[in-house]
């Protein structure tokens, strides 16, 4: 394998391990050498860059022309990304994705623009209102670069990042700085009541996740409140198989009667108020990962942040097949 590409791996894998830069399957990182694009697969996990079969490699001229055709390559070729027009489109070598956590807590804010304008000044950035991963964001991001060529960053609305350069070492460097710039210290939330939620899911198929930070999404009034205005990013709808934010509403635990939580069996996890979370028995490692990192992101906002919610049309328009195979792959690991 040639050096340029074991240096992006290893950078990848790096990024995959923190759970703070990107979650589960989310994310991606490509390469163009000698008119190949090579590029994460469709359902694989960052941290497992190193594995056989991570990056796969498509000819860039015909990715190119499928798109030029309005065709979106991760329909056209077996096992691409879904981003692989984005990574096709930009000119720049090497592409890294990344559904960074304190990213997505400013990507999500209506004021999002000129909020990253005073912590990315002097730096080559644009930001990228709102658009499908496919062509839709591709074409968007085309057209900024042709607008301004010499953009290296990206803040994606309601989405994550993307970082442009011609090899490994710059992609890190950059990353390294917009990580200082855009670094948000979370709120503590309340504990979570242990002993309540282990007494409530005794004798079920529920138990208690391992990391206390999930916790968060019962605890704190203001992440419930945030949550209760709708969706954030597309990854909540797509790893939730929800289409309306009712899974992320809490539910109240004051009185329990006899088979509650057997009437909630197709849920992933359930919130239940002033206690914390359960997650069910069956539920995917993808799924957990989804909200570890939405608990960190409601964690570095306030019920006074403006935020601009995901749409009705936005969220129907992810298409529900393309979700679920996804989902199907991003399981594939065990990681529970």
């Amino acid at each position: 394998m040639r050096p340029e590409l074991i240096r992006l791996l290893n950078l990848t894998e790096r990024v995959g391990r923190d759970p703070l830069l990107t979650q589960a399957s989310t994310g991606n990182s490509s390469a163009k050498l000698d008119g190949v694009l090579w590029i994460k697969a469709s359902g694989k996990w960052m941290a497992d860059a190193r594995a056989e079969g991570f990056l796969i490699p498509l000819d860039l001229a015909d990715v190119l022309e499928e798109c030029r055709r309005q065709v979106d390559p991760a329909e056209r070729f077996e096992g691409a990304s879904l981003e692989t027009a984005l990574h096709a489109t930009l000119p720049q070598r090497m592409v890294l994705h990344l559904h960074c956590i304190n990213t997505i807590a400013w990507a999500v804010r209506a004021d999002a623009e000129k909020q990253l304008g005073r912590r990315l000044e002097g730096l080559a950035w644009q930001w990228i209102p709102y658009a499908p991963s496919g062509l839709a964001l591709a074409r968007e991001m085309e057209r900024a670069m042709a607008a301004r060529p010499a953009t290296d960053l990206f803040v994606l609305g309601n989405h994550g990042l993307v970082i442009c350069g011609n090899d490994a070492e710059s992609l890190e460097g950059l990353l390294n700085e917009v990580r200082q710039r855009l670094a948000i210290v979370p709120r503590k939330p309340r504990p979570a009541d242990y002993e309540g939620l282990t007494e409530i899911s005794r004798g079920s198929r529920w138990r208690l996740p391992k990391d206390d930070a999930v916790h968060a999404l019962g605890t704190d009034k203001m992440a419930q409140a945030i949550l209760a205005g709708g969706m954030l990013y597309p990854c909540q709808a797509i790893f939730s198989d929800c289409g309306t934010p009712d899974v992320f509403r809490p539910i109240a635990c004051r009185c329990v009667e006899p088979g509650w939580l057997s009437r909630l069996a197709e849920r992933p996890f359930v919130i239940v108020d002033g206690r914390g979370v359960l997650v069910s028995e069956t539920i995917g490692p993808a799924e957990l990962a989804m909200i570890r990192g939405l608990a960190q992101v409601v964690q570095r906002l306030s019920p006074e942040t403006p935020l601009r919610y995901l749409t009705e049309g936005e969220i129907a328009a992810i298409p529900r097949h393309v979700a679920s195979r996804y989902r199907e792959l991003a399981n594939l690991v065990d990681r529970v």
